[in-house]
């Protein structure tokens, strides 16, 4: 693979729309995600609640975070662990109240952290109102959900459709009440909105408006592309999906090529009018401005789309997932660089970039990649330009956690097998943050937490880190620091592969120093010549962040055109 390189301007240009090219706190924002259940227990059953988080926002300030968002609070029969809401006004029992989500909020704005909400537009519970009065019937409520009466072959009926949830099996519960099929693309007790229904679009619009009156900054829009099916046609009915004939097991989501119940047209459209709902927010209410932030695993011209067009906004910030969905433990730098390459080359003028490298679905960063990778990517993360979205315990190398088919809870492994279900379960990822090598971590003082404990808490926690000075945790916060400097904030950037082994970028801003970020992936010690590779350096640099792979420290004087690097190194350098 041939190396490349680009240079991105990350200031704004003077002929962009002010309406796609806004200032705003967001756009070199820090944004951190909390597992609710998973955070910090302040009562004692096990599973961590909103006084948890509240108790531990100091932590965030510590680390710099400028937003967190919050996987669903919100009223569940917890079928999938809040991802189906019963009620989208309330606060769950299990969470706390909202008096308690109120106190959250008011400690969030002492310490300036923004509270932003996971908004799940694509289902609701069949606990939900919506859904029973739907399945009853009901006038109103009727077309709330996408129903079908289904086809009958040889006189036994069946499904309208092929089509296949993405926890196994079909996407059609047959409801006894109604005498019909319901969709859902998830789990049954997940039943799908139909947003072909204006009035399901409006009452998801004012569910948005409660929350942000509240008072909190904006939304992480989950599963975005499942929330439109292809209409259907003037009979009323639906085509199959094509087969994918790599996947042999016809109840796998994979089994099928999802043509027809994802990335719809129609998706970008309801987008767009849930930031016209945002923006009227931000004109009513006034202050720092609201944001979106869409779940989307699309192509990526679609994905570009989400940040808007020429007549509309759109996501402020459309997820990156080019890294996360794409890296893998053999990937060489080449890969990563191309990866980068296409985010920043295909985004729209004006808008900023963002990167994500772990989330509550995915295998955590040092077990898919490695642990000693664990600094380099973090690294990344923060002196890439734009957005950076981690994930609780990335900042401290939290990694993978065995759990057995007996203690296995996700609903996507539990409707597999013993067999399978290793390769679906996302309950490795999930496990409760570590905060101290104290009973339980430190996350709580029951006698046991709602999934396994890692078995390496008393040496990756918070408490200990913090008086390891290359911890993972501390070159995270000297990392979070370095990204107030202006050349941070607003510098052009320059990718390259120096080879398949080494990762470079250099951040220059007219007026002020220039950083380089220099990653060796693998396992060979690296001679690399960064004055070759890059313009306008200096002929010395300084190291201004390490890892403990380096055998040079902080504040130390390296010669551009002669820079040695330890197997699995990474490093910041500045010019001086």
């Amino acid at each position: 693979m041939l190396s490349r390189t680009l240079t991105v301007c990350c200031l704004l240009a003077l002929t962009v729309s002010p309406t796609l090219a806004e200032l705003g706190w967001w756009r070199n924002a820090q944004f951190y995600q909390i597992y609710p259940r998973s955070y910090k227990d302040s009562d004692g059953d096990g599973v961590g609640d909103l006084n948890g988080v509240t108790q531990q926002l100091a932590y965030l300030k510590e680390i710099g975070v400028t937003a967190t968002w919050l996987s669903p609070i919100f009223t569940s029969p917890m079928a999938d662990f809040g991802y189906d809401v019963a009620n989208f006004y309330e606060i769950d029992p299990l969470f706390g109240s909202m008096e308690d989500f109120d106190n959250l909020l008011a400690r969030a704005k002492q310490l300036d952290i923004k509270i932003i909400l996971d908004f799940v537009p694509n289902h609701s519970s069949d606990e939900c109102d919506w859904f029973k009065r739907s399945a009853a019937g009901e006038a109103e409520y009727k077309d709330f959900y996408v129903w079908h009466t289904g086809k009958v072959v040889n006189g036994i009926r069946q499904p309208p459709t092929n089509w296949i949830s993405v926890f196994r099996g079909s996407q059609w519960t047959w409801h006894e009440g109604r005498q019909a099929y319901y969709l859902h693309q998830f789990h049954a007790k997940q039943p799908d909105l139909n947003y072909r229904n204006p009035k399901v679009v409006e009452a998801m619009k004012d569910v948005l408006r409660f929350w942000l009156r509240k008072g909190v900054y904006g939304f992480r829009i989950d599963a975005v592309p499942h929330v439109f099916e292809v209409a259907a046609d003037s009979s009323g009915n639906w085509p199959d999906e094509p087969r994918n004939e790599y996947v042999s097991d016809p109840e796998d989501y994979t089994y099928l090529e999802h043509i027809y119940t994802t990335n719809q047209p129609e998706t970008l459209d309801l987008v767009y009018q849930f930031r016209t709902v945002i923006d009227d927010i931000d004109q009513e209410l006034g202050g720092d401005d609201r944001v979106l932030l869409t779940e989307a695993y699309a192509p990526l011209d679609v994905l570009m789309q989400y940040y808007g067009n020429s007549t509309h906004n759109g996501s402020h910030i459309p997820f990156n997932f080019e890294l996360i969905s794409n890296i893998n433990y053999k990937s060489d730098a080449y890969h990563y660089s191309e990866l980068i390459h296409n985010w920043l080359d295909n985004m729209p003028a004006g808008q900023v970039a963002n990167w994500v490298l772990g989330n509550h679905d995915q295998s955590r960063i040092g077990s898919r990649l490695g642990a000693d990778r664990i600094d380099a990517i973090n690294m990344l993360l923060l002196t890439l330009p734009g957005i950076s979205v981690n994930y609780q315990g990335e900042e401290i190398g939290m990694t993978d956690v065995y759990i057995s088919w007996q203690d296995t809870v996700d609903p996507q492994a539990c409707q597999s097998n013993e067999q399978e279900f290793e390769r679906l379960t996302r309950d490795p990822v999930r496990t409760p943050f570590q905060w101290s090598d104290e009973a339980q971590a430190g996350f709580t003082n029951a006698s046991s937490t709602w999934l396994p404990l890692a078995d390496n808490y008393k040496l990756v926690n918070v408490k200990r880190e913090r008086g390891i000075a290359l911890s993972h945790l501390n070159v995270y916060k000297q990392l979070r620091a370095l990204r107030d400097e202006a050349t941070l904030q607003q510098g052009d950037v320059t990718v390259k592969a120096l080879g398949p082994n080494v990762l470079a970028f250099k951040r220059s801003l007219a007026g002020h120093n220039s950083y380089v970020t220099v990653l060796n992936i693998n396992d060979d010690v690296e001679a690399v010549n960064l004055d070759s590779a890059f313009t306008s350096l200096s002929s010395q640099l300084r190291y201004v962040v390490v890892n403990d792979k380096s055998v040079r420290r902080k504040n130390d004087l390296t010669f551009a055109n002669s820079l040695l690097l330890m197997p699995k190194e990474a490093v910041v350098l500045s010019t001086v």
